[in-house]
């Protein structure tokens, strides 16, 4: 185990970071470290200010948590921008193992969701961050991740009094509750953290409105757009945020079609990525969509280019 570094000092996530995808090796359950280190290339070249590793378009609960730990470890030498590395894990010990990896790797930061599967109540999720916090946030910083689709959500409440316990550096949250959102920007403006926008739809709004960036798995595909959208925002441009913010709908409208995350990864296939098969198989129907979706990608992705140039 390397040794963690102390957290002071860490870049603070600002702009677009890309939730990459993580490419599996053929027939099997193994990182495909070769195709992911190119993920990797791929997202920064597109302008992306970070990255965020085995977040839920990174699919991390089909793999090992020592093979997270590797691949987090190579990325944080390979990469020219931040990484922040989802540790989440079904366990709490598990979690922090991987947060002490991670840490030791010289990552931005740490992620982590409330525990996974098994439903937890709202003060069994406080305490399980406090803990979590009070034993990794000494080595880099801690942020909360909301993504109540996949499993236990952070009650508001819970996150404001987190957030405002000093012990964290803020959330991602990919709710897609602009309320709840909304929330927890206003929060920011009051206590010394960052909010990250995880639901491509709302990305705009989000940054509009304060939040520091955003954690997009849109980016894992199409960079360019993101990353335009983005400045695009900061620069107060109201048609082209508006032109662009059509394009993500459009496009999020198809992935919406396909389970989470089939259709970003078609879409990096769609642009030289090796990313491997689906987790599982699937049907008839959905690869006749799929083939349906990879011939709208093509054609809109030539106009969105010339649109982000």
């Amino acid at each position: 185990m390397k040794i963690p570094r102390p957290a002071d000092g860490k870049p603070v996530p600002q702009g677009v970071y890309a939730a990459t995808i993580t490419p599996r090796r053929e027939r099997g359950v193994e990182v495909d470290l070769g195709a992911m280190l190119e993920v990797i290339d791929f997202v920064t070249s597109g302008g992306v200010d970070g990255v965020a590793l085995f977040g839920s378009t990174g699919e991390f609960l089909h793999f090992a948590p020592e093979e997270r730990s590797r691949f987090v470890a190579l990325a944080a030498k390979r990469c020219r921008v931040p990484v922040l590395a989802n540790v989440s894990h079904s366990t709490f010990d598990g979690a922090v193992a991987m947060a002490e990896e991670a840490a030791g790797s010289g990552v931005a930061g740490v992620m982590a969701m409330p525990p996974y599967f098994f439903r937890y109540e709202a003060d069994s999720v406080r305490a399980f961050f406090l803990e979590f916090a009070a034993q990794v946030s000494k080595w880099t910083p801690v942020y909360l991740y909301n993504i109540p689709l996949f499993t236990n959500s952070i009650p508001i409440q819970v996150a404001e009094e987190l957030l405002r316990s000093g012990a964290f550096a803020g959330i991602k949250d990919s709710g897609g509750d602009w309320d709840y959102l909304s929330t927890l920007i206003g929060i920011s403006k009051t206590a010394p953290v960052r909010v990250l926008c995880g639901n491509d739809p709302l990305m705009a709004r989000a940054r509009q409105a304060g939040a520091a960036g955003c954690v997009s798995g849109i980016a894992s595909a199409a960079p360019e757009l993101i990353c335009a959208l983005d400045r695009a925002v900061v620069a107060n441009d109201a048609p082209k945020v508006a032109k662009l913010e059509a394009r993500v709908n459009e496009l999020a409208r198809w992935l919406a079609c396909f389970p989470i995350p089939v259709g970003v990864r078609e879409a990096a296939a769609a642009r030289g990525i090796k990313t491997g098969s689906p987790a599982v198989p699937l049907s008839p129907e959905c690869k006749l969509k799929l083939d349906q979706f990879r011939i709208w990608f093509r054609a809109w992705l030539h106009e969105v280019e010339n649109e982000c140039r």
